[in-house]
């Protein structure tokens, strides 16, 4: 037996078991907490903890669902790779690691979950070892640095409390001010970790990872884990935490549509995408409805995997090329996998019944009835715009362009073991969200708003679709907006800013000292006159040790010279 259909059948078994499980403590209400001294130290005791109840584990069963079929699709797109074992394991170790954040209430346990995330995505993403690689995994493993600093000072600081596990605070967080500071901490460090603006330009670079990688990253483990941790910590946010982090989130999901837009790498976009749906997520959470946020987590985590898997088959058979402007005509070739390519940008437009649809529709209408400020109302809508827009603009792109590159001989739909991963998403892609809504809701939302109001969403669609097509004309036209596309596809030059805009003036400054320190008047009456000193005067005992017979009498008369003046 091969080691990805071991994994694949292990991890499907424990998905099953898990979700049985969830569903059985979802309908006790039952929850199990296990804990274990490991260490103590004075009146502080370390603990092992782990967390069991419905959240918990119907989470670990939709990530370990989603690893078994990437594990399993993972067989044909890495195969003739001479280090596929070693790529399984870790794929292994990066599920291992979210497992253990998903199930700790302790912030040091969370920490070795969190930690593990990063190292095994560095891991990851320079896996195929070239220079671009290598650039993209020290861009991601920095930017989660910053958030595994932000999960120690929160460490460091519940030091003064005598425990780490939060659970245990969560009520007393709001007014107590040395608690409201793990709050923010934490927040910062889901902020890295999920991309949100100022950290949002390490998501579209980590694409230099396998598609396989990329299709269980961006799905439901590195980005999402920062999500469930606020959705954890969602009890503790003050109110001005909360409008702060709303308006960077719901940026965030504007600036990723609009980037999606104008960007033509096809992991790329789905990227883009994954972030817009994040900030989405953020904003819901903030707005106080932790159920909601990770109800659209799970139906976004199925669509977006089937998502990416579909876009690897695509790139496969293209020997490699990713840009969409040489794609064209796929539905003649590969049928099946535009079919699922298809429902998969339908779920996540929110086309009324996919499993995108129950989470996206009722998140906008409890929107629409929370009586927030205009700038969320109109910030929202633009955004589901702009994801039906950037989906159209891909479609038309991939499925009814004219085909743009030389005939390939490998075109084709006769990938069977790839097939059969995206096959075992797809009936969840399509029924999982009436599922979710009907077992994680044990009360209907009721929302009454106008008749206008409903349709709002239906005519952002159009407008949306209406919107791409316009994008695909004027470029068609040639028309004079490269600038602009620069600036949208940039991420608001947030690319720059978190490398040259860090690393600018130091690498100046460093320039200056090395030509006036290190090439400079610094260096000639410093280091070097000291060294040309010593050497000239090294040289002149090397001629007086050197016993010659003239040197000798040299000296002699020098002395004798000496002894005439003095007398």
């Amino acid at each position: 037996m091969s080691i990805c259909l071991l994994y694949f059948l292990l991890f499907l078994f424990l998905s099953v078991l898990f979700f049985f499980m969830s569903l059985a403590f979802m309908i006790m209400n039952y929850l199990v907490m296990i804990e274990y001294e490991l260490i103590s130290l004075n009146s502080s005791v370390i603990y092992f903890t782990l967390l069991f109840d419905w959240i918990s584990l119907l989470f670990m069963s939709f990530v370990l669902f989603i690893s078994s079929m990437v594990i399993l699709y993972s067989e044909e797109y890495m195969h003739g790779d001479q280090n596929l074992n070693r790529f399984i394991i870790l794929v292994v170790l990066f599920v291992f690691s979210m497992m253990m954040m998903i199930i700790s209430p302790n912030l040091i346990s969370i920490l070795l979950g969190w930690d593990g995330l990063g190292l095994v995505s560095f891991l990851l993403v320079i896996f195929y070892q070239n220079m671009k690689s290598l650039n993209a995994g020290m861009i991601t493993a920095l930017f989660n640095r910053l958030g595994d600093v932000a999960i120690l000072l929160s460490i460091s600081w519940m030091l003064n409390f005598g425990s780490w596990n939060f659970m245990f605070y969560i009520d007393f967080m709001k007014n107590d001010f040395s608690l409201e500071v793990v709050a923010f901490l934490v927040v910062i460090a889901a902020f890295t970790k999920s991309a949100q603006i100022p950290f949002s330009s390490w998501l579209p670079v980590a694409m230099a990872a396998p598609t396989p990688v990329s299709s269980l990253v961006h799905s439901s483990t590195l980005v999402t884990a920062g999500v469930y941790l606020l959705i954890r910590f969602s009890p503790c946010f003050n109110d001005y935490l909360i409008y702060l982090m709303l308006f960077i989130s719901s940026l965030t999901m504007f600036m990723a549509g609009l980037g999606a837009n104008f960007e033509f790498d096809l992991k790329k976009i789905i990227a883009l995408s994954t972030l817009s749906q994040l900030g989405l997520m953020m904003s819901i959470l903030f707005m106080g409805d932790s159920d909601l946020a990770f109800f659209h987590l799970l139906s976004h985590a199925l669509f977006k995997a089937l998502l990416f898997m579909c876009a690897g088959c695509m790139i496969h058979n293209y020997l490699n090329n990713q840009d969409i402007r040489y794609m064209g005509s796929m539905i003649n070739i590969m049928p099946l996998t535009c079919s699922f390519f298809n429902i998969c940008s339908f779920s996540l437009c929110g086309l009324p019944f996919l499993s995108g649809f129950y989470s996206k529709d009722l998140i906008i209408d409890f929107i629409s009835f929370s009586g927030f400020n205009m700038y969320i109302y109109i910030i929202f809508y633009i955004s589901i715009g702009l994801t039906v827009s950037y989906t159209v603009r891909l479609c038309y792109y991939l499925m009814f362009n004219n085909y743009n590159l030389c005939s390939f001989s490998c075109l084709n739909d006769q990938s069977l073991i790839m097939l059969r991963g995206m096959s075992g998403l797809i009936f969840m892609v399509i029924f999982s969200g009436s599922i979710l809504s009907w077992l994680m809701f044990s009360t209907p939302y009721f929302i009454c708003l106008s008749f206008f109001m409903k349709m709002m969403t239906l005519l952002m669609i159009l407008a949306g679709f209406l919107f791409g097509l316009m994008i695909e004309y004027l470029y068609k036209l040639n028309f004079n907006f490269v600038l602009s596309m620069f600036f949208y596809s940039s991420l608001w030059n947030l690319s720059s800013l978190s490398t040259l805009g860090v690393n600018l003036f130091p690498l100046k400054l460093s320039g200056l000292y090395m030509k006036t320190i290190d090439q400079g008047w610094f260096e000639y009456f410093g280091v070097n006159g000291l060294f040309n000193f010593f050497l000239n005067g090294s040289s002149l005992l090397m001629i007086l040790v050197n016993n010659s017979l003239k040197v000798y009498l040299l000296l002699f008369l020098i002395f004798i010279y000496f002894i005439f003046i003095y007398v």
